[in-house]
């Protein structure tokens, strides 16, 4: 067995990773979770260029990995950068922009190592106007929608394809006063309510899909997870988790090939799909998170996807020829 390691890169507390290092565990995978938050507190850094390219390694007060060593890294979810304790302002911000360059470059940069995804594939696919205009030209069916800044063309749009949805470009953290964390829902929106507000931002504006059902279709690599949402009585099925029934389907040939072919285009071994299900059984494209979760589907279906993304891991050439 090949003894080089798979790096994990995430947070303490993440069920979707926790799954993925028990899995390789128990196929006696070398792992090593390591979180670039906890850098430079606890977490040592050691790292060479040279003739033989990028050497040394990174330690934490329990493991230690070679950086030329690491078979793949999976990323999921770190946490951000720090500075360290009693350093304020400035010094603070300078700190933390020299951990991200260095420490992320050094991450980012592992030689040989297969990533789950980059994490610059994963920044690059998280902006929503770059996934609505390649999911288009995959061939993937988009709903007809407004990016916007302008109040009067928000109206316009309204009016000609409602029922109209708002999405945000992007999940920022949110909190109440008390400090209990917030979420923007995807909400049906009346060309009324459309007024000077708009002008203060972007907006993404959206035909809402007269459907029957949600879709989630995880992709691991070259394997597809659709699973069917059902019960949902409201526009956003996250807000109703507990509603909810899961029933794992097939995937339509034209979708099997846009969502492939999107992957390619923003280099994705891993991508969590959202579709709506219309009346007519067409499939129509929301998003893809390049990072999303899945442990909350049910177990029948949340273990596969974790032994593909295991074996995505373990046997990281297994689809080069």
């Amino acid at each position: 067995m090949n003894a080089s390691p798979v790096l994990v890169v995430t947070q303490l507390d993440d069920a979707t990773a926790d799954g993925v290092i028990e899995e390789l565990n128990r196929r006696s995978v070398p792992v090593v979770r390591f979180d670039p938050g906890d850098f430079p507190a606890a977490v040592t850094v050691d790292a060479r260029v040279g003739d033989v390219g990028l050497t040394g390694d990174v330690r934490t007060t329990t493991r230690a990995v070679a950086l030329d060593r690491v078979r793949s890294v999976y990323w999921r979810r770190p946490g951000p950068y720090n500075a360290p304790n009693g350093l304020a302002g400035q010094d603070a911000r300078w700190c933390m922009d020299q951990a991200r360059y260095g420490l992320g470059g050094l991450l980012s940069a592992l030689p040989g190592a297969h990533y789950v995804n980059h994490p610059w594939r994963n920044r690059d696919a998280e902006y929503k106007p770059a996934q609505l205009a390649a999911a288009a030209r995959c061939g993937l069916r988009v709903p007809p929608t407004l990016l916007t800044n302008d109040p009067g063309r928000a109206r316009q749009f309204t009016d000609e394809y409602g029922p109209t949805v708002y999405k945000p470009l992007h999940n920022t953290d949110y909190s109440d006063p008390d400090g209990h964390a917030l979420t923007v829902w995807v909400e049906e929106v009346e060309t009324d309510a459309l007024g000077a507000g708009v002008a203060q931002t972007m907006h993404l504006f959206q035909q809402c899909v007269d459907k029957r059902a949600d879709i989630r279709l995880t992709a691991v690599g070259d394997r597809l997870f659709p699973v069917r949402i059902d019960g949902s009585p409201g526009l956003d099925w996250r807000r109703h988790y507990d509603d909810l029934t899961y029933t794992p389907i097939g995937t339509p040939p034209d979708v099997t090939s846009g969502v492939r072919t999107y992957m390619q285009a923003f280099g994705l071994v891993y991508g969590a799909f959202d579709f709506g299900l219309d009346t007519d059984g067409r499939w129509w494209w929301y998003e893809c998170n390049p990072n999303g979760q899945y442990a909350w589907f049910p177990d029948p279906v949340t273990s596969r996807i974790t032994a593909a993304i295991a074996d995505e891991l373990q046997h990281p050439h297994r689809d080069t020829p």
